[in-house]
């Protein structure tokens, strides 16, 4: 049970002026429940979270990669645990998946580094902007950075407000631990 000041909110208390996203990804996740406490918010971030998680030119298996980064980074146990389960979906091995918060090499590795630069100093420096322009594509740099920005967002709203798991993740991860 959460302590949170701000829960995710309940079907009965679903703030009117953001009914009509309660059906669709506002209403299915606790994330998104706990962000229904801003509502003018939870609907601006709508558009920018369909263009990271369905239209980044980073790939769907690449983003799972730059996302479980992120939140291995940030501490983030309920973006972790959430996107080991998306991961596994896409056939991202239990292995690479581990790795991914170690030291991996070839293009983890490199989409590791990406992460890490950002969140440590905030910036690609030059060199790694190159490798990952050459590797990825200049539209996939931005994604990558657009994609580390959104989930970092995502970790502060998580962490501050203490948002439980959902449960059918929280019960998948136990019944098969990464």
């Amino acid at each position: 049970m959460t302590t949170s000041p701000y829960p995710p909110i309940t079907d009965e208390d679903w703030p009117s002026e953001i009914a009509d996203m309660k059906p669709g990804f506002a209403g299915a996740l606790n994330v998104y429940r706990t962000m229904a406490h801003h509502p003018a918010l939870l609907r601006a971030w709508a558009p920018l979270r369909q263009h990271i998680v369905k239209e980044s030119a980073l790939g769907a298996v690449r983003s799972e990669l730059v996302i479980l980064r992120a939140a291995h980074r940030m501490g983030s146990a309920y973006e972790w645990t959430h996107h080991v389960i998306r991961a596994r979906v896409l056939g991202i091995s239990d292995d690479r998946i581990r790795g991914i918060s170690g030291t991996p090499e070839g293009e983890d590795g490199l989409l590791a580094q990406a992460v890490d630069a950002l969140i440590d100093d905030a910036r690609l420096p030059p060199h790694l902007e190159r490798a990952m322009s050459a590797t990825l594509g200049k539209q996939a740099v931005f994604d990558l950075m657009a994609t580390v920005g959104f989930y970092s967002v995502l970790g502060f709203i998580l962490m501050t407000f203490d948002t439980p798991i959902d449960e059918v993740v929280a019960g998948e991860i136990a019944s098969r631990p990464i």
